[in-house]
């Protein structure tokens, strides 16, 4: 089993959780959110901390453990902080606009791109070339900046693309005559 597993987790101050039914759901200041716990896992909240066990020594159930732990901390960090992720546009013309619940792109495509942004997640441009997604689970925000990204992944040669902020690209040398 998982050492991480092995202690238990606290409840951070300021978050209500609550099992029932194999759903751990947490509120805090920044929203709600809820895990479904996995068949082989055992799971127990009390004294303001949760635990999580195998419920067998298969070794899905103990290779589950330690996963079933890293996404009871990201639900507690996501309800108390939040997660964030923000990608650049790199590109002559490349500009982004958020309208809502919709992200309208140009990407030096022939026709506007619009995109629609995955429920429970946020979408904010603080300038044309920078899109900010905001959301308490992790999975959804990174799911999301990861489909933005594929429209217009960063091209080897010139970088030209949609990239995580701060991503180093390795650019490839141009052909010689």
């Amino acid at each position: 089993m998982s050492r991480l597993a092995k202690r238990p987790i606290p409840v951070p101050d300021g978050v209500t959780a609550t099992l029932a039914n194999g759903l751990l759901s947490a509120r805090g200041p920044k929203g709600e959110d809820s895990l479904a716990v996995h068949g082989e896992i055992e799971m127990r909240l009390d004294d303001g901390a949760v635990s999580v066990a195998p419920r067998s020594g298969s070794r899905l159930a103990r290779s589950m453990t330690g996963t079933t732990c890293a996404l009871v901390r990201n639900l507690f960090t996501g309800v108390t902080d939040g997660f964030q992720r923000r990608l650049q546009l790199v590109g002559t013309g490349y500009r982004a606009e958020a309208q809502g619940a919709k992200l309208a792109l140009q990407l030096g495509f022939s026709h506007p791109v619009e995109y629609e942004v995955a429920n429970g997640v946020s979408v904010k441009t603080p300038s044309a070339t920078e899109i900010v997604l905001e959301s308490v689970n992790r999975q959804r925000v990174g799911q999301t900046a990861a489909e933005i990204r594929a429209i217009r992944p960063p091209e080897p040669y010139k970088g030209k693309g949609v990239r995580y902020f701060g991503e180093q690209l390795r650019l490839k040398e141009a052909k010689k005559k």
